[in-house]
C-alpha cells in the first residue's frame, strides 16, 4: 500500500473510531484515566462537544507513544462491541508495531506529553538547585496559597473514583470506617478501651476513627503514627480516603498533605532532597518553589506526609540522617529524618505497613495503630452500600447470613469487595443460596471474579497465562510495578479490560517520569503467580512442590521487609481443589488428568506439612491452605496431628485466621488447649470460635484486647460446650466488658477455671464476677489477681467465701486475688429432677465437710475490719487456714484473733505475722494454748515479725491418721493402743524476753505445757533467767523439749542444768554447745531423733512418732565447744555422779591435755551409770593412746575402745549386770609408728579376751609391722587383726608368711598391696588344722620367688595359697612349683594372672610337668584367668597308671617328652576342670592321651568351651577310657547336634557315674535315644542336669522310662525345656519311685494346670524332697492347692515365680508352709497375690530369703505380711520390689525392722513410698544395725529429699544400680 492509500485508510479508521467512542464517552474517560493517570480530564474540555472531546482524548493517547496506543486499540476491540469489518483493520493497522502513524487528523499536531498536563504541572527547575529569592511576605503567602489550592485540586482529581468496566457505581463509593486499635501510651483522649471503632452507619464527614488518628497526647516532638494491618485490610484505601477528606476540607488542621508509596519510591535510584521529594516527585508549585517550601517549614505543624507500604521499602536505611532539607539522601533516609524531626520538624507523619519488625528509623515514641477487618455490622453495611438496589441488597445479605465461610472471607475488606462484585454478577441468575455456594474459598472467589470481569464472558487462556507469568516473575524478583517495557500492549489491554491492572505515573528521579502498571492488589498478583505454577507446562511437579511452603511469621522479628509470596501457598492449595480443575484445564489447555497430577503434587506437600510439629504462625498458615483445598480427609489429618496444647505467641491474628483454625478443629476428635499470648487480636475475632466443641482450654493474654474483644467473646462462649478453662489475663477489660462476659458465663456451667488477672478491675466489676459463682457448679479456680479492690469490697469477698458452699480458699496477697473452689460431688445438673429435700440434704452434707482457707495478706486490715471478719468467720464453715499477715492489727487486733481462735474451728494455721505485736503483749497470745485443744504449735518471733498458730487435725481426723500408722501396741505387746497425749510446740524466739518476763509467761502457760515443746531461744534471759526458770519448770508439767539457746549463758548455768536430771523426771537429754550458745533439754528421744539432722518439717504433721521398743532409754549429756581445765572437769564429773543412769556423755574440747584426760579417766570407776563416753572433735596427744589402751585392765567395765583419729574417741561400757565379755580395740588413723608398737602390745596383752584389734590407717611401715608380728604370739586376739593402710611393702607380706609357723591360732591371712592396701589376719580360739594365705597385687620379682618357696616349705599347716595379680609370670610359676616342698599332705595353689587367659591349655599343662609333688586336681578357666592345682606331698607312684601309660603312648615325637612328664606328675590326678577354654587340636590330642593314663580320675569338667570336631573326637576317645568317672560336666559348650551325638558315646560303660550335667547340649531324638540307653545303666547316678536341651514331651517320655533305674537319684534338673503337660504327667508317674530324690527343677517348661496338678499329687509322695522349683509355668491355683495338701516335711526351697498363682493358692501355700522347720527360701514373684499374701501363725525359723517381687501387694496386706515376717527370725533378704506398697506399708515394715536381727537386705524398688515412708524406714534402720541396705529406687521421692535421706541414713539406696 502506498503512502497516500495508507494515509487515506487511517483517516477512515480514525473517523470510524471517533464515531464509535462518541457513543460511550464514559468508557473513554476511564481508559484515558488508566493510560494517562496524571491527565487533567476537566481542563479545557467543558466547552467542547462530545466529538471534539473524543478527538482530543484520542490525540492525547496517541501522543503518549506506540505501546500506549496499541494497548488502547486492543482494549477497544476487546471491551466494546466493534463490528468485525472495523475490528480487523483496527488490529491490522494499529494493533501492531508497523502501523503506528506519525500524525493523525487534519490540522492537528501532536503535543508532548508534558504540555498536556496544563493546570496541574508546570515546567520548572529543580527546587534543590534553584537559589532562594527574597520576596516580600505577601508575595510568599500568595504563592503558598496558590500551591495549597493546587494540592487540593490535584488530590480531588487524583483520588476521585471512577468505576471500571462491568463494575457498579458503588464499587468504589462503598467505604466503611475501619477498626483501629491503639498501642502503647499514645492513645487518643477519647479512647476508652484501647480500640477506636468507627460507627459503620456514620456519615463520612463524621468518621471518628480517622480524626482520632491525629489526636495524640504528644503535641511536641515527632508526631509519627504507624498504621499496621495485614494485606487486604484497607491501609492504602484509608490513605486515599485521608487525601479525599483533606481535599474536601474535613481535615482542617492540615494545610498540606502529601502521599507517597514506597513501591514507587523504590524506583528512585538517586538521592534527592526534601524539596525535590515534595515538588519534583509529587506536585510542583506554579512559581516560587523556595518560597513555598519556606512556608511549609514555617507551618510544619499543618503538614501531613503519608507513606504507604513501609514494609515494601527496599533500600536499607543508613545510620547517617540528612543534615538538612537541602542535603540529598535516599528516600528512606528522608523518611527517617521526617520521623525523628531532624528535617521539617513539627510535621505529621503517617506510615502504613504490614505487621512485622519496623525499621529502626522510626522513633520509639511513635504511635502504633492496628487496623483490623470488618466485623459483622460493617460487612452488612458495606454490602448495603455496594448494592444500591434494595432487592439485590437483601438477597446479598441473605447469602452472607446463611454462609459462615462467606462471612469469614468478608471480614477482610479486600475480599469483601471481591465477594460483593461476584455476588453482583451471580445473584441475577441463581436461586437463593446457590450464589454463595459458588464462592466457598478465597481462591474460588478470585476465579469467579476473573470470570465475571471478562467483558464477553470468555477468558483467553494465552492472555491469562501470560499475565500469570508476568505476576510470578515480578514476585520472584521483588517487582510489583511494571513499566511499559515489562508488559506487552495486548497484556495491558487484557489487564485493563478486566480491571486487574492499575496505572499511575512513576518517577525514577527529578525530571524522569513515566507510566507504571501494577495489579490492583498484591494478593491478585499472588493469585496469578499461583495460577501460572499450576497451569504452565513449563513448571514441573517438583518446582511446584517447592513453592508449597509455610513462611513463619517469627521472621518478622528480624526482617524489616516482608516477602511478597506470603499468600502464594494458600492460592496453590485453593487451586488444588477439585472445583478449580475445569478452570485450570481451560487455562492450561490440557485435560483434567494432567491438571489432577499437578494438584496431587500440591496435596502431597500439604499432607507432609499436616503431620509435622509446627509453630503457631505456621499452623495458622497451614489452616488457611487446608481450608482452601476443601478436602475433609486432609483437614482431619491435620486436626488429629495437632498437639493437645497449641500456643500462639506475639503475632497478629484476625477473624479469618481463627475462622480457618476453627474449621480445622471441627475435624478433630480429641480436645485441645488454645493459648494466645502477646498476640494482637482483631476485636471481633472470638466470634470465629463459636460452636467449636473441641476447645477445652482457652487463654488470652494481650494488652490489645479490650471490652470490644470481651463482648465478641461473650457471644461465642455459650456455644463452646467442652470449654473447661478460660483465661483473659492482662486484656484491659473494664466493667463494661465484664458485664457482657458474666451474662455469657451464666450459660457455661461446665467451666472449671476462670482467670481475669491483670485487668485492673474495680470494685463493681469484681463483685459482679463473684455473683456468678453459684451459676458455675464445676468451677475450681477463679483468678482475679492484679485488681484494684478496696477493704470494704475485700470484706464482701470474704463473706462470699464464707457463704458460698463451694469456695475452699480465698487468697488476697499484694497482687493476688484468687478463689479456689471444690465442686460438690453431685451437681445440680446431675441431680436432674431430684426432690428439694434431697438437694438440701446434699448441700448440708457438703457444708459440714467443707473447709475454707482464708489468706488476706497485706490488705491494710485494721481492728474494726478484724471484728467484722471474726463475726463472718464464726458463722462460717471449718477453717483450714487463716492468714492475716502484713496488715495493721497491732496488739489489740492480734489479741482479738488469738482469743477468737478457739471459736473459729481452725485446722491448720492462723498467721498474724507482721502486724505490730509488741513484747509486752506476747503473753496475750498464750491464751490460745489453754483454750485451743488442737493447737500444735505457737511460733512468735518479734525480730522476724512472726506470729503463727499451727493447729493439729480435728479429733476424728487425727484418730484416723493414728489408726493407719499406729505401731505402739504391736511393738510393745504390753498396753493396748491409745491416742497419744496432745503435744504442743511453743516457740517464743527472738522476742527480747528477760528474766522479769518469765513469771508472767509461766503464769499464762500454767500447766498447759504438758507434753509440749518450749522454745525460748534467741532471748535475753541470762544466768539469772535460767536459774529462775529452773525453779519454775516443775510447775509447767512434763515437757518434751526446752530450747534455751542464744540466751547469754555462762559455764555456771551448765552445772545448774545438769542438776535438772535429778529434779525433772522428763529430762533425758541435755545438749549444750557452749560457744554457739546451743542449749536444748529433751525428753524421750524417739527413733527419728537418732538420725542426725532430724526430720524434715514437711512431713512431720500427721505422722506419728515410731514407738520402738525402749526398755531402757539412757540419759545423755552433750557438752561441745567448751574448754575445761582439770578443776572444772573434776566439778563436771562430780556433778554427773549425782545423775541417775544409764548415762551417755559426749564431750567436745578443742584440746584435751594428758592431765585432763587422766583426771577424766580416774573418775570413770566412780560413774557406774556411765554406758558411753565420747570425745569428739577433741585433739588428743599420742601418749593418750597408751592411757586409753590400758583401760581394759584398769576399768573392767570397758567393753570397747574406739579411736578413729586423735580427734575422736568413744568408750563403750558394760552394764552392771555384764561382768565379762569380749573386748574390742580400734586405734585407726592415730599416727602409730614403730616406737608405739611394743608398749601398745604390752598393754593390750593384759586384756583377757581381745576379740578384735584394728590398727589400720597408721604409720607402722615395714619395721613397725615386723615388730608387731614378733609380738603377735603374746596378744590374746580371738577374732581379727586389721593392719590395712600402714605403708607396707612386699617385705611385710613375706614376713607374714615367715610368721605363720609361730602363730598356731592364725586360720587365715590376706594381703593386698594394691590401691586397697588391705592386711587382715583372722584368728581362732583353738589351734587350726589348716591355714589359708591370700596375696594380691604384691608384685613378686624373680628374686622373691625362692624366698617365698622357702617360707612356704616351713609353714607346717599351710594348706592353700592364692596369688592374685602378683606379677608372677609363667617362668616364675615354674620355678615356684619346682621349689615347693610343702610338709602337708595336700596343698592347693591358685594363680590368677592375665597371662593365664592367653597362654592356652597346652602351655598351662606344660607348667604342671614341673611340680615336685603329685597333682590331684587341675582347674583351668581362661575367662577368669585362673589356674588351680592341688598338690600331694610327698609324691607317690601308681604302678597301674605306669602300665596304662606305656600301653597307650602313641604320641607323636614332639609331644612324647611333654606327655611323659604329664603322665608322671598327674599319675594320681582325680579332678580335671576346664572352663571357658578354647581347645586346639594339639591340646585335645594331648588330653586324649593324658586321659587314657588317668586311672584315678573321678571328676572331669569341660564347660563353656569350644573345639573342633576333630578335637572332640580326640576328647571322646580319651573319656571313653576313663572308666572310674564319678562326675561328668559337659554343660554350656558350643557343640552341634552331630558333635553331641558323638559325645554321647562317652556314656557307654559309665556305671560309676554319680553326677552328670549336659545342659545346653542339643538333644535330638536320636541323641536322646543314645543318652537314655546309657542312662539306664547308671544305677549310682545322684544328680542329673539337663537344662535348655530342647527336650519335648516325647523326649520326656523316653527320659522318664530311663529314670526308673536311677534309684539313687537325688537331683533332677530339666528347666527351660518344653515337656508341657504330657511330659509332666510322664515324670509324675516316675517320681514316686525315686526314694532318694532331694531336688527337682522343672522351671520354664510350659506346664499347665493339668500337668501341674498331676505333678503335685506325685511330689507329695516324695517325702525326702528338699528343693522344689516349678516357676515360669502356667500352674494356677489348682496346682498350689495340690501342693499345699502334702508338702514334704524336709522342704528347704520352694520356687514358684510367675506361675499364675492367685490369692487362693498363695493362702493355701502359706498355711501349708507355716511351721515348717527346714524352709530357707521362698519365691512367689510375679504372681497376682493381691490380698492372698503369705500369712504365718507359727513362722519359719530357718527362712533366709523371701521373694515377692511384682505380686500386687498393697498397703492392706502390709500389716499381716509384716507380722508374718517377724515370725521368721533367720531372714536375711526380703524382696518386695515392683508392688503397690505405700507409706502405711513402709511404717509396718519399719516397725518390724528392729526385731529382725539377721536381716541384711530389703528391696522396695518401684513402689509408692514417699519421703515420709522412707523416713520411717530410716527410723527402723536406726534400730536394726545388721541391715546393710534398703533399696528404694523409683519411688515417688524428690531428688532433694533423696539427698537429705541418704545423708542421714546411707543404707537407704535410691540408685538405679544395686550397690
Amino acid at each position: 500500500m502506498d503512502h497516500v492509500s495508507f494515509q487515506l485508510g487511517t483517516t477512515n479508521l480514525w473517523s470510524w473510531l471517533v464515531r464509535l467512542l462518541s457513543k460511550d464517552p464514559e468508557w473513554l474517560n476511564a481508559k484515558v484515566k488508566f493510560f494517562l493517570p496524571k491527565m487533567d480530564l476537566s481542563s479545557g474540555d467543558e466547552a467542547q462537544d462530545t466529538t471534539q472531546r473524543v478527538m482530543l482524548q484520542l490525540r492525547r493517547l496517541h501522543t503518549q507513544g506506540r505501546a500506549t496506543w496499541q494497548a488502547f486499540i486492543h482494549c477497544v476491540c476487546m471491551e466494546l462491541d466493534v463490528p468485525l469489518d472495523l475490528e480487523v483493520p483496527l488490529l491490522s493497522t494499529w494493533g501492531h508495531g508497523d502501523g503506528f502513524p506519525s500524525q493523525l487528523g487534519a490540522g492537528e499536531e501532536s503535543q508532548p506529553a508534558s504540555q498536556l498536563h496544563h493546570g496541574l504541572k508546570r515546567p520548572h527547575q529543580s527546587c534543590g538547585s534553584s537559589p532562594r529569592l527574597k520576596q516580600c511576605k505577601n508575595h510568599q503567602l500568595e504563592l503558598a496559597r496558590r500551591y495549597l489550592k493546587l494540592l487540593r485540586t490535584s488530590a480531588q482529581q487524583r483520588y476521585s473514583r471512577i468505576p471500571g468496566p462491568g463494575q457498579p457505581l458503588a464499587f468504589h463509593q462503598a467505604y466503611i470506617p475501619p477498626i483501629l486499635q491503639w498501642s502503647r501510651t499514645t492513645a487518643p483522649f477519647s479512647a476508652q478501651d484501647g480500640a477506636v471503632v468507627g460507627d459503620p452507619k456514620a456519615e463520612d464527614d463524621t468518621d471518628v476513627s480517622i480524626r482520632d488518628l491525629f489526636s495524640t497526647r504528644a503535641d511536641k516532638g515527632p508526631r509519627v503514627t504507624v498504621l499496621l494491618g495485614k494485606a487486604g485490610m484497607g491501609k492504602t484505601t484509608l490513605a486515599h480516603r485521608l487525601c479525599q477528606r483533606w481535599a474536601a476540607g474535613q481535615l482542617d488542621r492540615f494545610q498540606a498533605l502529601f502521599l507517597f508509596e514506597f513501591r514507587q519510591l523504590n524506583l528512585i535510584t538517586s538521592s534527592v532532597t526534601l524539596p525535590q521529594l515534595l515538588f519534583d516527585l509529587y506536585l510542583s508549585p506554579e512559581a516560587g518553589p523556595d518560597s513555598v517550601f519556606q512556608y511549609l517549614e514555617e507551618h510544619a505543624g499543618g503538614v501531613l506526609l503519608i507513606f504507604d507500604g513501609l514494609d515494601q521499602a527496599l533500600h536499607s536505611h543508613s545510620s547517617t540522617e540528612p543534615e538538612g532539607p537541602e542535603a540529598p539522601s535516599p528516600a528512606l533516609a528522608l523518611f527517617s529524618g521526617l520521623c525523628r524531626g531532624t528535617i521539617l520538624p513539627g510535621c505529621w507523619v503517617l506510615a502504613t505497613s504490614r505487621p512485622g519488625k519496623l525499621p529502626d528509623c522510626l522513633p520509639t515514641e511513635a504511635a502504633t495503630v492496628h487496623m483490623w477487618g470488618f466485623d459483622r455490622p460493617r460487612v452488612e453495611e458495606y454490602v448495603g452500600r455496594f448494592f444500591s438496589d434494595q432487592e439485590w441488597q437483601e438477597a446479598a445479605l441473605a447469602e452472607l447470613r446463611e454462609n459462615r465461610h462467606l462471612q469469614s472471607m468478608c471480614a477482610v475488606p479486600a475480599l469483601c469487595q471481591v465477594t460483593c462484585l461476584c455476588l453482583h454478577h451471580l445473584l441475577p441468575g441463581n436461586s437463593p443460596g446457590q450464589s454463595a455456594a459458588l464462592l466457598p474459598t478465597v481462591t474460588q472467589n478470585y476465579v469467579q471474579m476473573v470470570s465475571t470481569l471478562s467483558p464477553r464472558g470468555y477468558l483467553p487462556p494465552e492472555s491469562l497465562l501470560g499475565l500469570s507469568e508476568m505476576a510470578l516473575r515480578g514476585l520472584e524478583t521483588g517487582k510489583v510495578i511494571f513499566s511499559v517495557g515489562d508488559i506487552s500492549p495486548p497484556m495491558v489491554a487484557f489487564g485493563a479490560a478486566l480491571g486487574l491492572l492499575t496505572s499511575f505515573c512513576i518517577c525514577t528521579g527529578p525530571g524522569h517520569q513515566g507510566i507504571g502498571y501494577a495489579f490492583t492488589h498484591l494478593s491478585l498478583q499472588e493469585f496469578f503467580a499461583a495460577l501460572y505454577l499450576m497451569a504452565s507446562p513449563k513448571v514441573d511437579k517438583n518446582v511446584l512442590a517447592r513453592h508449597v511452603t509455610l513462611n513463619s511469621r517469627w521472621v518478622l522479628r528480624t526482617k524489616a521487609r516482608l516477602g511478597l509470596l506470603d499468600h502464594l501457598p494458600t492460592f496453590l492449595a485453593g487451586l488444588a481443589s477439585c472445583a478449580c480443575r475445569p478452570f485450570l484445564s481451560h487455562v492450561a489447555q490440557q485435560d483434567e488428568m494432567w491438571v489432577s497430577d499437578k494438584q496431587a503434587a500440591v496435596m502431597l506437600a500439604l499432607r507432609k506439612l499436616a503431620i509435622r510439629r509446627l509453630t503457631g504462625p505456621k499452623v495458622v498458615a497451614l489452616c488457611h491452605c487446608v481450608g482452601e483445598t476443601q478436602e475433609p480427609e486432609l483437614a482431619s489429618l491435620m486436626a488429629q496431628s495437632l498437639p493437645s496444647h497449641l500456643s500462639f505467641h506475639n503475632f497478629p491474628l484476625t477473624y479469618t485466621d481463627l475462622s480457618a483454625l476453627t474449621n480445622i478443629l471441627r475435624h478433630r476428635n480429641a480436645s485441645i488447649h488454645l493459648d494466645f499470648e502477646g498476640c494482637p487480636l482483631e476485636p471481633h475475632c472470638p466470634e470465629a470460635l463459636a460452636g467449636c466443641k473441641q476447645i477445652e482450654n482457652l487463654s488470652f493474654k494481650s494488652r490489645k484486647c479490650g471490652d470490644a474483644f470481651a463482648e465478641a467473646l461473650s457471644k461465642s462462649l455459650p456455644t463452646m460446650e467442652s470449654l473447661k478453662k478460660l483465661g483473659l489475663a492482662g486484656c484491659k477489660i473494664t466493667a463494661r466488658g465484664i458485664s457482657h462476659l458474666m451474662q455469657a458465663l451464666r450459660l457455661c456451667p461446665q467451666l472449671e477455671e476462670i482467670s481475669f488477672q491483670d485487668n485492673q478491675l474495680k470494685d463493681r466489676a469484681v463483685l459482679n464476677i463473684v455473683e456468678v459463682l453459684p451459676s458455675l457448679p464445676r468451677l475450681q479456680k477463679l483468678d482475679l489477681s492484679r485488681s484494684n479492690v478496696s477493704v470494704s469490697t475485700l470484706l464482701c469477698l470474704t463473706k462470699v467465701a464464707v457463704t458460698c458452699p463451694t469456695v475452699k480458699m480465698l487468697q488476697v496477697r499484694e497482687t493476688d486475688l484468687i478463689f479456689l473452689l471444690s465442686p460438690p460431688t453431685e451437681t445440680a445438673a446431675e441431680l436432674g429432677a431430684a426432690p428439694d429435700l434431697q438437694g438440701n440434704a446434699i448441700q448440708r452434707k457438703e457444708a459440714q465437710s467443707r473447709s475454707l482457707a482464708l489468706r488476706l495478706l497485706q490488705c491494710q486490715l485494721g481492728i474494726h475490719d478484724v471484728q467484722e471478719l471474726i463475726a463472718q468467720l464464726r458463722e462460717g464453715p471449718r477453717l483450714e487456714e487463716v492468714n492475716l499477715s502484713g496488715n495493721q492489727l497491732d496488739d489489740e487486733g492480734c489479741r482479738l484473733m488469738a482469743e477468737a481462735a478457739s471459736q473459729l474451728h481452725i485446722t491448720r494455721n492462723l498467721d498474724l505475722s507482721n502486724n505490730g505485736l509488741s513484747v509486752d503483749r506476747v503473753h496475750c497470745m498464750l491464751s490460745a494454748v489453754n483454750t485451743c485443744q488442737n493447737l500444735a504449735e505457737l511460733h512468735i518471733s518479734l525480730l522476724h515479725k512472726t506470729v503463727v498458730f499451727t493447729f493439729a487435725p480435728e479429733q476424728e481426723e487425727q484418730e484416723g491418721i493414728w489408726k493407719r500408722t499406729a505401731l505402739r501396741d504391736s511393738l510393745t505387746h504390753q498396753v493396748p493402743f491409745e491416742l497419744p497425749l496432745r503435744s504442743t510446740r511453743i516457740r517464743l524466739t527472738h522476742c527480747g524476753l528477760q528474766a522479769k518476763h518469765l513469771e508472767q509467761l509461766c503464769r499464762a502457760l500454767g500447766g498447759s505445757c504438758h507434753h509440749s515443746h518450749l522454745d525460748l531461744s534467741g532471748n535475753a534471759l541470762g544466768d539469772e533467767g535460767v536459774a529462775q526458770l529452773a525453779q519454775l519448770l516443775p510447775g509447767l508439767g512434763a515437757l518434751q523439749s526446752l530450747n534455751l539457746s542464744e540466751n547469754g549463758l555462762s559455764l555456771d548455768t551448765v552445772f545448774i542444768l545438769i542438776q535438772c536430771f535429778s529434779t525433772l523426771q522428763w529430762l533425758l537429754h541435755l545438749d549444750i554447745g557452749f560457744e554457739s550458745q546451743h542449749v536444748v533439754l529433751r525428753g524421750d528421744r524417739r527413733g527419728r531423733d537418732r538420725l542426725a539432722g532430724g526430720c524434715p518439717p514437711e512431713f512431720l504433721a500427721g505422722v506419728p512418732f515410731l514407738a520402738f521398743d525402749q526398755c531402757c532409754v539412757p540419759e545423755s549429756f552433750c557438752l561441745r565447744q567448751c574448754q575445761l581445765e582439770p578443776l572444772n572437769l573434776t566439778r563436771l564429773c562430780e556433778t554427773l555422779e549425782k545423775c541417775p543412769g544409764p548415762l551417755e556423755v559426749e564431750l567436745s574440747f578443742e584440746v584435751l591435755s594428758d592431765q585432763s584426760l587422766e583426771t577424766l579417766l580416774q573418775h570413770l570407776p566412780r560413774l557406774p551409770q556411765l554406758s558411753l563416753l565420747q570425745l569428739s572433735q577433741t585433739r588428743l596427744s599420742p601418749k593418750s593412746l597408751l592411757l586409753l589402751a590400758d583401760l581394759f585392765s584398769l576399768c573392767p567395765r570397758v567393753q570397747k575402745v574406739d579411736i578413729r583419729s586423735l580427734y575422736h574417741m568413744t568408750l563403750h561400757f558394760r552394764s552392771g549386770e555384764e561382768h565379762e565379755g569380749e573386748c574390742c580395740g580400734r586405734f585407726t588413723g592415730c599416727g602409730l609408728s614403730q616406737e608405739h608398737v611394743e608398749p601398745l602390745c604390752w598393754l593390750l596383752s593384759k586384756c583377757e579376751d581381745l576379740n578384735q584389734l584394728d590398727l589400720s590407717a597408721n604409720m607402722l611401715g615395714d619395721d613397725g609391722l615386723r615388730c608387731l608380728l614378733e609380738c603377735l604370739p603374746q596378744l590374746p586376739i580371738s577374732g581379727s587383726l586389721d593392719l590395712s593402710h600402714n605403708s607396707i611393702s612386699l617385705e611385710s607380706a613375706l614376713g607374714l608368711v615367715k610368721t605363720l609357723p609361730s602363730c598356731p591360732h592364725i586360720r587365715e591371712a590376706s594381703v593386698n598391696l594394691g590401691s586397697e592396701q588391705s592386711f587382715w589376719i583372722y584368728f581362732s580360739r583353738k589351734e587350726e588344722a589348716g591355714k589359708t594365705l591370700r596375696l594380691s597385687q604384691c608384685n613378686l620379682m624373680p628374686e622373691h620367688v625362692p624366698r617365698l618357696a622357702t617360707h612356704l616349705n616351713q609353714a607346717l599347716k599351710l594348706t592353700a595359697l592364692t596369688l592374685t595379680q602378683c606379677g608372677l609370670g609363667l617362668e616364675q610359676l615354674i620355678v615356684l612349683l619346682s621349689l615347693l616342698r610343702c610338709p602337708v599332705d595336700l596343698f592347693t595353689l591358685r594363680v590368677e594372672e592375665p597371662w593365664v587367659g592367653k597362654a592356652g591349655v597346652l602351655a598351662l599343662l606344660r607348667v604342671c610337668t614341673q611340680t615336685s609333688g603329685n597333682i590331684t586336681e587341675i582347674s583351668i578357666s581362661e575367662t577368669q584367668q585362673q589356674l588351680c592345682l592341688q598338690l600331694e606331698f610327698p609324691p607317690q607312684e601308681n604302678p597301674e597308671a605306669v602300665t596304662l601309660r606305656l600301653a597307650h603312648c602313641d604320641l607323636e615325637t614332639h609331644h612324647s617328652l611333654l606327655a611323659g612328664q604329664l603322665m608322671e606328675t598327674c599319675a594320681r590326678l582325680q579332678q580335671l576342670s576346664l572352663s571357658q577354654v578354647n581347645l586346639c587340636d594339639s591340646s585335645s590330642l594331648l588330653l586324649k592321651n593324658l586321659l587314657v593314663s588317668l586311672s584315678e580320675l573321678k571328676t572331669f569338667r569341660l564347660t563353656s568351651s569350644c573345639m573342633s570336631s576333630k578335637g572332640l573326637a580326640h576328647l571322646t576317645f580319651g573319656l571313653r577310657n576313663c572308666h572310674h568317672l564319678e562326675e561328668l560336666d559337659l554343660s554350656n559348650n558350643q557343640f552341634g547336634e552331630e558333635d553331641t551325638e558323638v559325645l554321647m558315646t562317652v556314656l557307654e560303660g559309665k556305671c560309676w557315674l554319680k553326677k552328670l550335667d549336659l545342659s545346653h547340649l542339643p538333644l535330638g531324638s536320636s541323641t536322646l535315644a543314645m543318652f537314655t540307653q546309657g542312662l539306664s545303666h547308671m544305677t549310682l547316678l545322684q544328680s542329673l542336669r539337663l537344662s535348655r536341651n530342647g527336650i519335648c514331651d516325647v523326649g520326656c517320655h523316653q527320659l522318664s522310662e530311663a529314670l526308673r533305674a536311677a534309684m539313687s537319684l537325688k537331683e533332677l534338673g530339666l528347666s527351660h525345656n518344653q515337656i508341657r503337660d504330657t511330659g509332666a504327667q510322664h515324670l509324675a508317674a516316675v517320681l514316686p519311685g525315686l526314694p532318694e530324690l532331694r531336688k527337682i527343677d522343672l522351671s520354664g517348661n510350659g506346664i499347665g494346670p493339668a500337668g501341674g496338678t498331676r505333678l503335685a499329687e506325685s511330689l507329695t509322695l516324695c517325702r525326702h524332697l528338699e528343693e522344689l522349683m516349678l516357676g515360669y509355668n502356667v500352674l494356677g491355683d489348682t496346682t498350689a492347692l495340690g501342693l499345699a495338701q502334702g508338702l514334704p516335711c524336709c522342704l528347704r526351697v520352694l520356687h514358684l515365680p510367675s506361675s499364675r498363682l492367685g490369692p487362693k493358692g498363695a493362702l493355701s501355700l502359706s498355711q501349708a508352709l507355716d511351721g515348717c522347720p527346714h524352709v530357707e527360701e521362698i519365691s512367689l514373684a510375679e504372681n497376682s497375690l493381691a490380698r492372698g499374701v503369705l500369712h504365718f501363725c507359727q513362722g519359719l525359723p530357718l527362712l533366709r530369703q523371701i521373694d515377692l517381687v511384682s505380686c500386687e501387694i498393697d498397703n492392706h496386706t502390709a500389716k499381716p505380711l509384716a507380722a508374718s515376717l517377724v515370725l521368721c527370725p533367720a531372714l536375711e533378704e526380703i524382696l518386695l520390689s515392683w508392688n503397690l506398697l505405700g507409706d502405711e506399708a513402709a511404717a509396718e515394715l519399719a516397725r518390724v525392722l528392729p526385731q529382725m536381727g539377721r536381716l541384711k537386705r530389703m528391696d522396695l524398688e518401684k513402689n509408692r513410698i514417699t519421703a515420709c515412708g522412707a523416713w520411717l524406714l530410716a527410723e527402723g534402720l536406726a534400730q536394726g544395725s545388721g541391715i546393710q541396705v534398703i533399696r528404694l529406687w523409683n519411688n515417688p521421692i524428690s531428688p532433694t529429699m533423696v539427698q537429705h535421706l541418704q545423708s542421714q541414713e546411707p543404707r537407704l539406696d535410691f540408685a538405679f544400680f544395686d550397690k
